[in-house]
């Protein structure tokens, strides 16, 4: 994927970062900084680099992109301090492309200015030690009546179905509809669309809020729930805006007892 940047657009991000924090949405190749301690995801737009998050075990809300592919990166620039040589963006979200480019391939050795504080995760199940997690998040909480119909919302990365980031939502959606002994449910798959700072919109494939919804009706059913269930999906990617456009990318489950 080919992108072209325009100058005047990023002159704009720039003079409005330097008063306050501004959105910035882009797509290029994740480089690795190693250290003494754990390795920093970085990205390079418009020659300024930027800290997305350090590298990390499956459980971390963070799940660092990988080399081979570019990375579309969603985040609010800071004034924090620089983290591995990059600017902070934070909130930030991250989503691997799913198409090959060999030339995202930097590696950067060892630079004993940046160490990076964390806690190595101990012997056992994995608790997200690496992403400063202190225990693990709560699992579902026992439901009581009166029971009444309730929306969850599942997000995805760019162009993506079902990943191992959505065990913890495909769980809650269960014990709910387990729970309340649902009678009906209804899965809604969305395709997505995002603006980035230089005007190009980057829209999803046609068939994934197809796959969303798909994907999610079986496993969801394979987990035991028996509702009657009904899908259905979007073809037309959600208008972009530039804020917060991952939000796009998401299905809607509504169990109904």
């Amino acid at each position: 994927m080919k992108i072209r940047y325009v100058s005047l657009a990023w002159l704009a991000i720039s003079l409005a970062a330097v008063a306050d924090d501004a959105r910035l949405n882009f797509v290029s190749c994740p480089i690795v900084q190693d250290t003494p301690t754990v390795p920093c995801w970085l990205a390079d737009y418009h020659g300024e680099r930027y800290y997305l998050g350090i590298q990390t075990d499956v459980s971390a809300e963070f799940q660092p992109p990988y080399l081979g592919h570019q990375v579309l990166v969603e985040g609010v620039v800071t004034n924090r301090p620089r983290i591995c040589g990059g600017i902070v963006l934070e909130p930030v979200k991250i989503s691997v492309l799913p198409e090959l480019d060999r030339s995202c391939n930097t590696r950067l050795p060892i630079d004993p200015r940046y160490t990076i504080d964390f806690n190595p995760r101990p012997p056992g199940p994995s608790l997200g030690r690496l992403a400063f997690a202190d225990a693990q998040p709560p699992g579902p909480q026992p439901v009581k009546p009166p029971f009444v119909t309730k929306e969850f919302t599942v997000f995805f990365d760019f162009d993506q179905g079902i990943t191992f980031r959505h065990p913890r939502d495909l769980m809650n959606i269960v014990h709910y509809a387990q729970e309340t002994r649902a009678k009906n449910l209804t899965v809604t798959g969305y395709r997505g669309a995002m603006k980035l700072s230089d005007g190009t919109v980057l829209s999803e494939s046609e068939a994934i809020a197809e796959k969303r919804a798909r994907q999610l009706a079986e496993l969801l059913a394979g987990a035991g729930v028996t509702a009657a269930m009904k899908t259905s999906w979007q073809a037309e990617p959600v208008p972009a805006d530039g804020i917060d456009d991952w939000q796009s990318r998401s299905a809607k489950v509504v169990v109904t007892p």
